[in-house]
């Protein structure tokens, strides 16, 4: 059975904040690549393609983490919460909106195997 888990988490800008945000952004990429769970963490900009014309917030962090509780306790760090609470919730933040949200590669039904005890 699987366990990783992928994060994407999209954030929004202020107007003519998208560098300023990107760069704190990218500030979180180094300390998060540290961590044992952390698998991939790498913050992107949208660019346009008329092969890819969807909505999508100017900024997201592709993330995938070996297990649930490996991206629960990223989310708890020092460096996340004072993030969230500086750039997003702060009336002063960078960040108009933000949408954070995982999902599992895992089929809802999916059979997995039972492996033997030794």
């Amino acid at each position: 059975m699987s366990k990783k888990v992928y994060c994407i988490a999209q954030f929004q800008p202020k107007p003519g904040k998208e560098q300023a945000l990107f760069q704190v952004l990218q500030s979180l990429e180094p300390n998060t690549l540290r961590e044992d769970g952390c698998l991939q963490y790498v913050v992107t900009r949208h660019i346009a393609s008329p092969f890819a014309e969807g909505k999508s917030f100017a900024i997201a962090f592709n993330e995938i983490w070996a297990d649930m509780a490996s991206f629960e306790a990223h989310c708890q760090r020092k460096e996340i919460t004072e993030f969230f609470a500086t750039y997003c919730l702060a009336e002063t933040g960078l960040a108009a909106d933000w949408n954070v949200c995982v999902y599992t590669d895992e089929p809802q039904d999916f059979d997995a195997p039972v492996f033997a005890k030794a």
